[in-house]
């Protein structure tokens, strides 16, 4: 548009975001939208190219669909919500996205400042119900960045620096609040065609730290890595393999959320790095909230711990005491680059590093065996989890020999070992905060951003009933997004029953027929709910017929190009 013509702020934000490089706004109207509605139909008159706005019936899911938008993509999305009410729907999400380091622009309504006399004024109660002192309070502990607009004006500068702030190292979440007012107001043109005029911060780990940590890395008899967001990128996906292969590193993934190597690689050791810690002498943690138990491992005395990643020592957290001897700063991908340069000039005794590849590459085998078999031994009705996960991961592969790419959003669903992935980007679990609800969405979203990857939601009956599933499978089926949603559905809170077991082995609930305030006795017939918005749907009770309904699945998914929904009966389990 030309810098001298105006538009109504409402519509001018779509434009500027769309010049920002975002293809989807998440939203989920109400009375504040007016100006935002009448702005969006002006803008389209006015030819603006504008990103698709997706109306989703509930804010948490609509957090989420930009949660998994970004972590296909590496595009930030944006979320526009209703006002104090909106944005407390969608605050649980906010959680999850500033705990997963995910940038994007949160936006929400303020209720109208004035009571008359100005356009855009209060005309409803809600105007007066849903006032505040301090709308942001909402969301401010779970944002890098956040304000309030004041003036039609700033929005072109604002959400410059807005896009600028999330994108910069360590990435998340912005906010930014619209009283209803100034989107009334007109916007001139200026700025809002272009992209950001500040670039993003990217920090890179001090040099002095970088060599230390190679030296140290080199010199180790018993190293060790924990990785629990992934290598970075996908350059830093393969870069990390060659890294472990090289210098015989055991990787473990523990609690991770993102895959860092394949789980076939030889230098994979699994998801327990307790033996493995007992004995390093050195550990490198990639970019880990948590990288181990601390009241069930004891470190060597002489251990030298690297903590590495956006925020080595992910200072919003306000207790964490991890040792960290040496920190690295910087996105994962590019810290494994120093390090592989780095480590690639260091002296190292290449009999040692081979008798220990050898060592670890038949540690890691035994693990993968165990693995396999413990999963076939779930093949019954009803059936393990694992035994999904290695259904699935097996589907997953047969897919890749014809070239489809896919990725699998695991929320207290099928677990990594079984999947046996290989791909940077095919796996994610839920974030670590444990806002419950994510996994539905986020693959939702994932899959609007890549239509022909083939997007599995695994989820607990728990799972898929916080993800507000109603909301979800409307957006699916409007927007034809041909998610294949797995609900493994033991009837129970399962995470609660294991935590409570596992604080008290011997305890009573352990020994009880029921744990209170676990049962999701009787459980829905959930293939009604995804029934109702068109959905394919099945109720899996026999181990044995799985193979085949996610072969059906995957039909109906690819050749017809719609939302589908398996009910699969999982036994419950006592924790491992």
């Amino acid at each position: 548009m030309s810098k001298t013509q105006s538009i109504t702020a409402g519509g001018a934000i779509f434009g500027k975001l769309k010049a920002l490089g975002v293809d989807y706004i998440f939203t989920n109207s109400g009375t504040d939208f007016p100006p935002i509605v009448e702005g969006l139909v002006e803008a389209r008159r006015a030819g603006i190219d504008l990103p698709v706005p997706v109306t989703v019936p509930h804010e948490h899911a609509a957090v989420s669909m930009a949660h998994g938008y970004w972590q296909v993509t590496g595009r930030p999305q944006a979320v526009l919500l209703h006002t104090n009410v909106g944005l407390s729907n969608g605050a649980t999400a906010a959680i999850n996205a500033w705990c997963d380091q995910v940038p994007m622009i949160l936006m929400s309504g303020r209720t109208p400042v004035t009571e008359h006399s100005r356009f855009g004024a209060r005309t409803v109660p809600i105007g007066w119900g849903q006032e505040m002192f301090d709308q942001d309070a909402l969301i401010r502990e779970t944002t890098k960045w956040n304000y309030e607009l004041r003036f039609a004006d700033q929005i072109a500068d604002l959400l410059d620096r807005a896009w600028a702030i999330s994108n910069s190292t360590p990435k998340g979440p912005v906010y930014l609040s619209l009283p209803r007012e100034v989107l009334c107001d007109p916007c001139p043109g200026t700025g809002l065609d272009t992209p950001s005029r500040m670039a993003p911060v990217t920090t890179a780990p001090d040099a002095t730290a970088l060599r230390q940590a190679a030296e140290a890395l080199a010199a180790a008899e018993n190293p060790l890595i924990i990785a629990q967001r992934g290598a970075g990128s996908e350059s830093g996906f393969a870069a990390l393999q060659d890294l472990c292969e090289a210098h015989a590193l055991p990787l473990s993934h523990y609690w991770s959320n993102q895959l860092a190597i394949p789980l076939s690689h030889p230098m994979q050791v699994g998801a327990d790095p307790g033996p493995w810690l007992a004995e390093a002498d050195v550990v490198l943690v990639l970019n880990a909230l948590a990288p181990w138990f601390p009241d069930k491992v004891t470190l060597r005395d002489d251990v030298t711990v690297i903590q590495a990643g956006p925020d080595p020592l992910f200072s919003r957290t306000p207790v964490r005491n991890f040792p960290a001897a040496i920190t690295l700063s910087g996105p994962v991908e590019t810290v494994i680059d120093g390090l592989s340069r780095e480590m690639a000039s260091e002296p190292k005794d290449d009999a040692q590093v081979a008798a220990r590849r050898e060592r670890i590459a038949t540690a890691s085998s035994a693990v993968r065996e165990k693995v396999v078999a413990s999963a076939k031994a779930g093949c019954a009705s009803p059936m393990s989890k694992d035994w999904v996960s290695l259904c699935l991961g097996r589907a997953i592969k047969a897919q890749a020999a014809e070239g489809r790419r896919s990725t699998v959003f695991h929320e207290l669903g099928c677990p990594l070992p079984p999947l046996d992935l290989d791909q940077p980007d095919s796996y994610f679990q839920e974030p670590h905060s444990g806002g419950l609800g994510w996994g539905l969405p986020a693959a939702i979203g994932a899959q609007m951003a890549d239509p022909d990857r083939l997007v599995f939601a695994t989820m607990g009956d728990g799972s898929y009933m916080f993800a507000n599933p109603t909301a979800c499978h409307l957006v699916a089926e409007a927007h034809e997004v041909p998610v294949i949603i797995l609900v493994l559905n033991n009837e129970e809170w399962g995470a609660v029953r294991h935590s409570v077991e596992g604080l008290y082995p011997h305890g009573a609930a352990r020994a009880a027929n029921e744990v209170p305030l676990t049962s999701l006795r009787p459980s829905p017939d959930f293939t009604q709910t995804a029934a109702a918005s068109r959905a394919y749907t099945e109720t899996v009770t026999d181990g044995a017929a799985l193979p085949d309904a996610l072969d059906r699945a995957i039909s109906v998914a690819t050749s017809e190009r719609r939302q589908v929904l398996l009910n699969i009966a999982i036994a419950r389990t006592s924790p491992r």
